[in-house]
């Protein structure tokens, strides 16, 4: 069959082609080879300018992001040092705080990199590792929180169990499910994206390699492609929400069956924190990704994006810190063990 009949039995794909080849010439006139490096293969627009009040925002990000790298440090230093927090709960809690504490990690020194130094670039390879990265962190923290109601559920509802059910081996089953689930899903997506074609100049709306930041950037069909990631996140924040509204429902059904005053309290202050960051999760998650483009502005994408990416992060320590008794005994205990080993050395000397 010669190319004449084959592209005949195709029109619709042709015209397609024809579609968002002259799309990309008119909206960026010119696309990068594939195999063409450039010394900035995106350009990433920022949050800050040079005025007296993004200085002031840049400054108060600077803090925020410096209260989240020490809030999530500090809390696996604890659980690692104080042996009576070497429980599941604290397990899968160190886990979520070394998510938070490499998701801030991923956007933010850039960001604050490219502000200080007056450039916009990121390296194609940098992108794809940040993209990469941050929706991996994101989706195994779904997984992650659905996880951690399920412990919630066995501790309340099956508490003489508890030892059986949440082993450390099904604990450490947990964490890499995770992990593992939420890297092979985006590593594919990743891949496929950086894939396409892109126009020139290869501007990026937004202060990192934000997904749907990339995909206007695309020079092809990929309403496919589109739909799959739609699906999959889809998938990925429903799922994990079903398992903790189911777990919560049977908690609420068992504290509601205690008789001891209590024992109802003990179960809410355990559950609190977990509910608190839960909500601040998917509540920023669904506000940021599950709308559809028409109601995504720019800047209510842009707040979405810093809330969910460096405010959330900054919030989950500090509600388990100052919501959790276990973990502000441990840090009284390791302050007060520091402190008799000084004032040891200071007699010895």
């Amino acid at each position: 069959m010669n190319s004449t009949e084959k592209e005949g039995r195709h029109p619709q794909k042709r015209m397609n082609d024809i579609y968002y080849s002259s799309r990309c010439w008119a909206e960026g006139g010119q696309t990068w080879p594939r195999n063409q490096s450039s010394p900035a293969d995106f350009v990433l627009e920022g949050l800050f300018d040079d005025s007296l009040a993004h200085l002031f925002l840049f400054s108060l990000t600077t803090v925020v992001f410096l209260i989240a790298v020490s809030g999530n440090t500090l809390t696996l230093l604890l659980i690692r040092a104080d042996p009576r927090l070497h429980t599941p709960m604290y397990l899968l809690l160190s886990q979520l705080s070394l998510m938070d504490l490499m998701h801030v990690s991923t956007t933010i020194p850039k960001m604050a990199t490219n502000s200080l130094s007056d450039q916009k670039s990121i390296s194609f390879v940098g992108c794809a590792t940040q993209h990469f990265l941050y929706l991996t962190l994101g989706g195994a923290e779904c997984l992650l929180l659905a996880f951690m109601s399920y412990d919630r559920y066995v501790a309340i509802c099956h508490p003489l169990r508890y030892a059986v059910l949440m082993n450390r081996k099904v604990t450490l089953m947990m964490a890499a499910t995770s992990w593992l689930g939420a890297s092979l899903n985006f590593l594919i997506y990743t891949a496929s994206l950086m894939h396409f074609p892109f126009y020139g100049p290869r501007q990026i709306h937004h202060f990192y390699c934000e997904f749907p930041a990339v995909v206007k950037l695309v020079c092809g069909d990929i309403p496919v492609y589109e739909a799959a990631v739609y699906v999959s996140t889809l998938l990925l924040l429903l799922l994990p929400i079903l398992l903790v509204s189911a777990s919560y429902v049977c908690i609420l059904h068992s504290v509601i069956q205690m008789r001891a005053a209590g024992s109802k309290r003990n179960a809410f202050a355990t559950c609190s924190s977990h509910l608190a960051v839960v909500s601040l999760w998917f509540g920023a998650g669904i506000l940021s990704y599950m709308r559809p483009r028409s109601q995504r502005p720019p800047l209510h994408d842009t707040v979405g994006s810093v809330f969910y990416s460096i405010v959330t992060p900054t919030l989950n320590p500090l509600i388990y810190t100052l919501r959790n008794k276990d973990v502000a005994k441990a840090l009284r205990r390791v302050l007060g063990r520091d402190l008799i080993t000084q004032r040891s050395q200071v007699q010895l000397s």
